[in-house]
This record gives C-alpha cells, structure tokens and sequence, in this order.
C-alpha cells in the first residue's frame, strides 16, 4: 500500500529518454473560477512526450523493464504527458486546488487516436507529499510508468490525481480513506482532463465516452467509492477494477487492533488519524489520547511529508514498525487478554515492540468497543463464523470506529456495482488483507448475479483467463522468497502484485 522502490524501479530510466523535452503546452489562460473540476490553467502544460519505438527500447534495456513488456505487452502508442492543476474540495468541503497527470496517447496506429476510452486511475498510497504521477522523468515514478506502459500506451486515455494534499495543492493535509472527499477528488480530476482534452497537441485523440476505473491499494479503495458516487450521480461507468484496497475498513481496522498488525501500519495509522480528525473534529481530543508521548505530536502533524520515511523512521520520529506494545494489555478478560498478546505469526509480531506508536490503554477501548458492538466480517467467540452479509457494527462508540465504519464501502444502503467488476488481490497479502477486504466485499455481494463480480486472487489456484498472471507472480514469488529469503519476499508481496493486478484490469477492460 505504501508507494516504494519496487521490481519496476530500475526500468525507470525514462527520464533520459525525455531529457530535454521540456515543459511546453499551447498559450494557455489562467481560470477565474474555482469551481470543482475547474482547470487553473487550460490548456494544461505537457511535461513529456514519448514515441512507441522510443519507449519500448528504453524499457528493453533492464530486466525489470522488460519484466514489465511482457505483461504490458510492445507499446502500440506514444504518450503524452500533461500536468493537470485542478479546483477540488477538501474533508470538511472547503476549496482546494490538486494535481495530477492526463496521459494521451498519440501515434499511427489505429488504437492510438480518434475516440479513445478513459481510465480514471487512483494510486497507492505514499508517505511523500511531493508525489507527482505526471512527473515521468523522476525514476521514483514506478507507479507512473506502470500505468503508462500498461494502459496510455495501449490507447487508453489516462486521467490520474496526485490527490488533494499532495505535490502543489493548496490543502494542508491529506484526507486519507476519505470516501466522500476522495471520490470527489477523483471526479473532479475528470471534469478537469476532459475539458483539457481538446486543447493538448494531441486534440485528435478524444473521449469516446467510456470510462474505466482502477487503482490499487489506497487507489483500489478510492476506485470503488468514485464508483459507487458515479452510480449515485447517474453517470455511467463501463467497468471498473478496485485493486487489492482496504474497501472493509471497520473489519481491517478492528483485525489490526486484535493483533494482525499489517506491514505498513505506522504510516497510515497517522495518516488515517490526520485524516479524520481534519473531517471529523473527534477523533481526540490530545495527540496523546491514542498515540505515546514521543510520537503524539508527530503522529498527527508530520504525515505525508517531503522527508524520506526511511529518515523519519532513522530519526526517531515515528517507530519504523511498533504499532503496538509488546507487553500485553490488561482488559480483566483472560481470554481477550491472551488474544491482545504477541501474536506467534512472525509478520504480525513484528508490529510489536517496546517503543510502538499507540497506547495500550487507546487499544484496549477499541478492543472492548469491537467486542462490544461486533463486525459480522469478523469471527469472534460469540459468532464463529462471519454473519451473513457481513453487516457494519451496529451502533460503534469508540469514535475511531466510527469514521471507519462511516467511510467503510459496506455502507450506507445496500449498493451494488451495476456494471462488471474485477476484484484482484493475493491471498497471502500481508499489507491489505484479500480476506478482510476482497473476501468481504465479495460476501457482501453475494446476491448479485453470476459474473457481474469477479473475484481475482493471483496468489490462487491456477486456472481461468488469468492463468498466465497468477503463474507469473507465483513465480516471482518463489524467486524473490529462494533469493531474498521469506521475510524480505513477503515485506514487497504488496508492491510486487501491482503490476500483476493492474495486468489484469486492463486485458478485463478490453473485453468491453
């Protein structure tokens, strides 16, 4: 979930097949308007531009570039890249400005202009406040590349927020796993590029009018709550892919709290408390009402930032991966207490330590709340087995609870997608948890008809239309497990799925 160097980071030497290129777009005006979806400059100003030939040579040059060939396929288009300065809004509805990237493809070739399909993409998350998608010469831009390769130079226009908070928006934070903001975010990216569309260098490829929408991780949750805010306005979506995101945020929230300490946690601990504190106003009242002292002012201020979190993690600013004490909590229940304790599963118990990021006495009323007013996803001594339909927590009082449950994709009336959906994931995931979130969604569903749904794990038996991704990654995985060893292959089991799982969207896209 967390953007990292990954498999793709080598191949990223685009920046030298674009050097020189420059920024350049046609004269563009300034907007006076700050309303949503409106662009502060149009047209917007083309930060690189890439010929088919030129891409496909440059990607054949590392192993890891051609790793992403061969499940890309050979680039049919050039792309274009655009930067895209857009009106959005932020949590509590005030005006803020976003960025992200307008890639269009260009080329001889058939696919490559005229009416060409959108996918609005939404990426994972990242601790970097200076993310910027559209930026394709920064050879940390694995994520960039990625969805060039695999979608815009394959003749899908691609339109992708860096999200408010990020790069050059005015918003000072991030509103992390917010579903309404998010959603708006994403949409307005979308008013902004199609009306930017017609006045790039590359006006003969236009919108056809189908939209697609994908992401992963973070971006995989922010896909499926901009489908379900497109099916609320009545605007149509051709399919989408939510990738390997956390869509059951009340369930993973409390299987975190009980023990299954997910790798990543204290990033987005903070980033979720920023988050909903900006939204909500509640979640504390002091930093130190869930976070120790040595990181409670951090916890709530620093997240993201433009310092690496590698040195944030060397200086003592937030725990590198301490979520939780390792000395037990006391609830005066036995049985709970000996749940709370280190768990035995070694990627777990590494979220436990003697300097962690939240308080026991902060888990321990979680833990009492989630005992009290249960997840149905989740077993418990009282309900062995998930109830039917995995309902939300009834009536949730721990107010963290609360703004999970309300930004948790189960809620509100019962919605369904109407249009198909891949859900893709790797069941051994130890970062965004494919039975917690994937699994739980597809129960959730389970009265929807036959194939309207299709559920992915790429760590699963082989079989099917994927069949060649799943034996690819499984593979990988072997690979990295014999050379790297068992930690170190599943510590990059997130990561190194992305590319796999957004494969797999685009060749479920082109059935449609």
């Amino acid at each position: 979930m967390i953007a990292r160097g990954g498999p793709l980071g080598a191949m990223l030497l685009v920046g030298a097949l674009l050097a020189g290129c420059g920024s350049d777009s046609p004269t563009s005006a300034m907007a006076s308007s700050s309303a949503r979806g409106t662009l502060l400059q149009d047209p917007p100003p083309r930060v690189a531009s890439l010929t088919a030939s030129a891409f496909e040579s440059e990607l054949d040059t590392s192993p890891s570039g051609q790793q992403l060939l061969a499940l890309a396929g050979t680039p049919a288009c050039g792309v274009d890249f655009y930067y895209v300065t857009y009106w959005t809004v932020g949590a509590a509805g005030e005006a803020a400005t976003a960025t992200g990237a307008l890639m269009v493809p260009t080329g001889p070739a058939g696919q490559c202009s005229g009416p060409r399909p959108i996918v609005l993409y939404a990426h994972g998350t990242t601790p970097d406040k200076t993310y910027n998608i559209a930026n394709i010469t920064n050879p940390a831009n694995t994520e960039g590349a990625l969805v060039a390769a695999i979608f815009a130079a394959q003749g899908f226009i691609v339109v992708a927020p860096n999200y408010a908070g990020y790069d050059a928006s005015s918003l000072g934070y991030h509103p992390f796993l917010n579903e309404a903001q998010q959603s708006k975010d994403m949409i307005d990216a979308l008013s902004a590029a199609r009306s930017a569309l017609p006045h790039t260098f590359a006006a003969a490829t236009t919108d056809s009018g189908k939209l697609f929408l994908t992401g992963y991780s973070q971006g995989g949750y922010v896909a499926m709550a901009t489908l379900k805010a497109l099916q609320a306005a009545g605007q149509p979506v051709v399919a989408s892919a939510p990738l390997s995101g956390p869509y059951a945020l009340e369930a993973f929230g409390d299987a975190i709290f009980f023990g299954d300490v997910n790798i990543g946690s204290t990033v987005f601990g903070p980033l979720v408390a920023r988050s909903y504190q900006f939204a909500y106003t509640n979640l504390y009242m002091q930093p130190t009402d869930i976070f120790e002292p040595t990181y409670a002012d951090n916890a709530v201020t620093l997240l993201p930032s433009a310092t690496p979190i590698q040195t944030i993690f060397d200086n003592n600013q937030l725990p590198e991966a301490a979520l939780f004490s390792n000395t037990t909590p006391v609830t005066g229940n036995a049985a709970l207490d000996a749940q709370l304790a280190v768990p035995t599963n070694p990627i777990f118990a590494a979220g436990f330590g003697p300097a962690n990021l939240i308080t026991n006495d902060y888990r321990v009323s979680y833990v009492l709340d989630a005992v009290a007013n249960p997840d149905g996803a989740l077993p418990t001594p009282a309900m062995p087995t998930p109830a039917a339909g995995v309902p939300l927590a009834a009536n949730p009082q721990n107010t963290l609870r609360q703004a999970l449950k309300l930004n948790d994709l189960r809620g509100g009336s019962h919605w369904m997608p109407q249009s198909p959906m891949l859900l893709c994931g790797g069941d051994q995931d130890p970062t965004v948890f494919f039975n917690v979130n994937t699994l739980t969604m597809q129960a959730y569903w389970s009265a929807l008809p036959p194939g309207l749904v299709t559920v992915l794990d790429v760590n699963g038996p082989v079989g099917g239309p994927f069949a060649a991704l799943q034996s690819a990654f499984q593979a990988q995985l072997a690979q990295d497990i014999a050379q790297q060893g068992q930690a170190a292959a599943f510590e990059g089991y997130h990561q190194n799925l992305a590319p796999f799982c957004t494969a797999a969207a685009r060749g479920f896209f082109s059935q449609f």
